[in-house]
This record gives C-alpha cells, sequence and structure tokens, in this order.
C-alpha cells in the first residue's frame, strides 16, 4: 500500500495512458499530419517515465541512489507496459491496430525521460 501511494501520479498516468491506447479516437485534421501519432506516443511515454523517476527520485530523497532499480522501474516497465497495450490494441479492440513503430516511438519517449532526468534533474534538484 505504501509502494501505490509513493506512485500514485505514475499509476494515473499509466490509467491515463491505457484509457487513450483503447478508446476509438475521434477522426481529426491531425491525422493528416504523417507520423503525428508517433510524437504522441513520445509523450506519452515521456511523461509516464518521466512521472516514475520523479517519484522515485522524491520518495528516496537523502538515501542511496539505486540506478539498477530506478532503470527497472522508469524505463523497463513502461515499455513493457506499451507492448501491453500494443497487444490488447491488436487483439482485444475492432478498432485499433497494435503498431511495432509505436513500441519504438513508445520506447523514445521512455529513453529520452530517462536521460533528462537522471542527467539534468537527479543533479540539480535532487543531489
Amino acid at each position: 500500500m505504501r509502494t501505490i501511494r509513493r506512485y500514485i501520479l505514475s499509476i494515473i498516468v499509466a490509467g491515463i495512458i491505457a484509457y487513450l491506447s483503447l478508446f476509438r479516437p475521434p477522426k481529426t485534421e491531425l491525422d493528416t499530419i504523417p507520423n503525428f501519432d508517433k510524437v504522441v506516443h513520445i509523450c506519452m511515454y515521456f511523461g509516464m517515465s518521466g512521472m516514475i523517476w520523479l517519484e522515485y527520485m522524491r520518495s528516496h530523497k537523502g538515501e542511496h541512489f539505486r540506478i539498477h532499480v530506478v532503470i527497472l522501474l522508469a524505463m523497463l516497465v513502461p515499455i513493457l507496459f506499451s507492448v501491453c497495450m500494443e497487444l490488447l490494441q491488436a487483439y482485444a479492440t475492432t478498432y485499433r491496430s497494435g503498431d511495432p513503430k509505436d513500441v519504438a516511438a513508445n520506447s523514445v519517449g521512455v529513453i529520452l525521460a530517462s536521460i533528462v532526468a537522471r542527467y539534468i534533474v537527479k543533479p540539480r534538484w535532487f543531489s
């Protein structure tokens, strides 16, 4: 229960991403922009991974920073979540399709968030 409270914002972000991944999106003019959905995927998973990093750093402030734990939590979990969402889109909906390129875009967002958190945010605010 304590872990859930530590990562409540990350859980909320994951819930929002799950909803956005599985609902039927309306048609808009943005659909005509090539690869716009990939930019959206990068942003969503940048936000998810970034939130996990921030909540980890906040809840472990003053403790020894365990890089292997946060890498597992803030990188591997969002990427596996991404794979699950794409599989659900492919096999649990009739109006969405799973796309390996979406998983790649999601992974780019996770990696970018991890670089920003580890090398910019952590040294400035959590050292």
